[in-house]
């Protein structure tokens, strides 16, 4: 999935600043590109490589009904619906950052949208081919559904709009791709109310959120553990999963404020500000190992946590090297040549101009 980069409304206020270190201004008009919004988006697509695996290549989840393999069940209970939630929260919100950008530019911002969700649909419906049940199409159906008419509403009832969806989604549809909707407009109202230009000055709201959502996360896991052959099973899942999930947020976004915050945005962020590309190039990678690996229809979970981290090394690795001479990745490049209907070459090149949304 993607928090790929998508747009919503131009915002009813202006930011008291933007701290220097946590963005890259541009030449022209485009707000600057925030850093810790790349490296948290490239902390999700790990854990979504996580999930995914399994998923494409089946693997049984243990040796016999009733039963869990232990990676398996680590898995359910510290990645399993924790980092959907943010990939889908980061969309919503990259929806807006998006338009807000091609606003600054005099665009028609809700057309460029449009194109740039029918173009997502596409891609997702390829994708889909090799990977049933991945996330593009559903967002950019969900994108075309929800976020694009959200634009029309003030931020204060798109805030109310996406809990409401969100608790709906839990309580209805027991989370999974029904809580789409509601992260999206969560995303979305994050930021109208401007929070990602601010997120140097918010290390206490962090820290409190941390530590309310933590212990929680930890209770809802253990209930997670307890029911998870009840038929509340997929409801507590999504409960747990959403909870872990505000709390792996505020926990890595404490860490970027850190003297730990270089070396994990030099990892992560590539791997963010490429993400569309790393998604769909991680199903390429497993569906053509697996059958290497021996990974299909078996049982060989070590061997798909090892096929997960070679993935995500190497494209740690290629997405630093390519953005050390591209201003994007390669279907960044097409999709934003997409959206803008304008191809040239020379907007693949780096350049000296700075990297936005």
């Amino acid at each position: 999935m993607n928090a790929v980069n998508a747009v919503s409304h131009t915002p009813a206020h202006t930011p008291a600043h933007t701290p220097a270190p946590e963005t890259t201004s541009g030449a022209g008009a485009g707000r600057p590109r925030i850093h810790s919004l790349d490296a948290l988006r490239g902390f999700a697509l790990c854990g979504i490589l996580l999930v995914n695996i399994p998923q494409i290549v089946s693997l049984a989840a243990g040796p016999r009904p009733g039963e869990l393999h232990p990676i398996r069940e680590a898995l359910d209970l510290l990645v399993q619906h924790r980092f959907f939630p943010i990939f889908s929260f980061l969309f919503g919100l990259s929806f807006v950052l998006f338009y807000e950008s091609a606003a600054a530019r005099g665009a028609n911002a809700r057309l460029l949208l449009l194109r740039r969700l029918l173009a997502l649909g596409v891609l997702g419906g390829l994708h889909q081919l090799l990977h049933p049940g991945e996330a593009l199409l559903p967002y950019a159906l969900a994108g075309l559904v929800v976020l694009l008419p959200s634009t029309w509403l003030p931020r204060w009832a798109v805030l109310l709009a996406g809990l409401a969806a969100t608790v709906a989604g839990l309580i209805l549809a027991s989370g999974g791709m029904a809580l789409i909707p509601g992260l999206f407009l969560l995303g979305a109202a994050t930021a109208r109310y401007g929070i990602p230009d601010t997120l140097q000055d918010r290390g206490r709201q962090l820290t409190l959120l941390l530590a309310i959502t933590a212990p929680t996360a930890v209770a809802a896991t253990i209930w997670q553990h307890r029911t998870w052959l009840e038929p509340i099973a997929m409801k507590s899942a999504a409960v747990a999963g959403l909870l872990a999930a505000i709390a792996y947020v505020c926990g890595f976004l404490l860490l970027l404020q850190s003297p730990l915050g270089r070396p994990l945005k030099a990892v992560f962020s590539p791997l963010g500000r490429m993400a569309l590309t790393n998604y769909v190039g991680g199903t390429l990678v497993v569906v053509a190992a697996a059958p290497l690996l021996g990974l299909s229809d078996s049982m060989r979970w070590a061997g798909a946590l090892a096929l997960a981290a070679g993935t995500l090394t190497a494209q740690a690795v290629f997405s630093h090297w390519w953005l050390a001479r591209h201003r994007y990745g390669p279907l960044e490049w097409a999709w934003r040549r997409v959206t803008w209907w304008h191809w040239s070459k020379e907007s693949r090149a780096r350049g000296s101009r700075a990297h936005r949304s």
